[in-house]
């Protein structure tokens, strides 16, 4: 087995990390766009030349410090076995919160909102661009949860120019993949309203989630967190506008079906779907969880392969 440490400047950004006779794994650090943070980024690529279509996977509200739910390197597993060069950027660590920012209220959290987080996905966009070994025109973008409202925005087509990702969004991802996602933001055109203003139930919804490429929602039915009911309506109005998106909704499951953690709630999580704006249940559900990797390794075949 091949093992040692690689430092290389490719392009414009750092590269460092180790390397095995399987998988490569590597540090890359590039800046967001739009709004100029330096973020790093774990890089795992399959064994081979190449050029391989790739996917950026953006991390929970738990990002990729001791406190991580471990979903975003569990997924790019998956991805590298499938060919895919896959990049996670750590969006949280250089904005000040190294342990995630699930029990924080919104605007304690909003300089790592999914919203500026859109702009580290397109900053590894760019960064994948310009690998040799990478298909630029193949690449996609996954995200659960918290990395399910990103990839959410950073598909969401720019409502005008004063958009700071309007010009990388003109030439951005092919597909994405959006876990568990909360469907209750204001995406462009789509918004809704909660029972109490900031948290709470959502009782009204207008306008249309425009995406710019095809989107697939995959989500638990019982989930008191990001609740199907809200992804399912934004889905019907976008479909019937003539968009590509789809939902799979599981029976049964709850938030983070994806991972073999019981099934809890945990009262201090923020939760603005909740009446209280605390509290949510998470856990995992194998049969979600296994009929999700089929998912996703199906369409991303047919979006970023074929």
């Amino acid at each position: 087995m091949r093992t040692g440490i690689s430092f290389v400047l490719v392009l414009g950004f750092v590269v460092f990390g180790f390397y095995t006779s399987g998988a490569e794994q590597l540090t890359l650090k590039f800046e967001s766009i739009g709004f100029s943070q330096q973020i790093a980024a774990t890089l795992i690529k399959p064994d081979g030349e190449g050029p391989f279509p790739g996917v950026v996977v953006m991390h929970d509200c738990s990002g990729l410090g001791r406190s991580s739910s471990g979903g975003p390197l569990r997924w790019a597993e998956e991805l590298v076995k499938q060919g895919y060069v896959v990049l996670v950027p750590d969006s949280f660590t250089p904005r000040g919160f190294p342990d995630g920012v699930c029990t924080l209220p919104g605007h304690e959290s909003s300089a790592a909102s999914g919203y500026v987080r859109a702009g580290d996905a397109y900053g590894g966009l760019l960064a994948l661009r310009k690998l040799p070994n990478v298909d630029g025109k193949r690449i996609g973008i996954m995200g659960a949860s918290h990395g399910g409202w990103t990839a959410l925005a950073a598909m969401c087509a720019p409502v005008d120019g004063r958009d700071p990702l309007f010009g990388a969004k003109s030439n951005g991802f092919a597909a994405a993949v959006a876990l568990y996602p909360s469907c209750a933001p204001r995406y462009g055109a789509w918004s809704t309203v909660r029972q109490n203003k900031t948290f709470g139930p959502v009782v009204s919804h207008s306008g249309v989630y425009k995406p710019i490429a095809p989107v697939l929602i995959l989500i638990g039915e019982k989930d008191d967190w990001t609740p199907a009911e809200d992804c399912r309506q934004m889905v019907e109005e976008s479909r019937n506008a003539g968009f590509p998106i789809n939902i799979i909704t599981y029976p049964g499951a709850h938030h983070a079906f994806d991972s073999a953690f019981p099934v809890r709630h945990n009262p201090l999580r923020t939760n603005a779907s909740s009446p209280t704006g605390k509290g949510a249940t998470t856990g995992g559900d194998y049969i979600a969880w296994t009929d999700a990797k089929r998912q996703v390794a199906s369409f991303f075949v047919r979006h970023l392969k074929q």
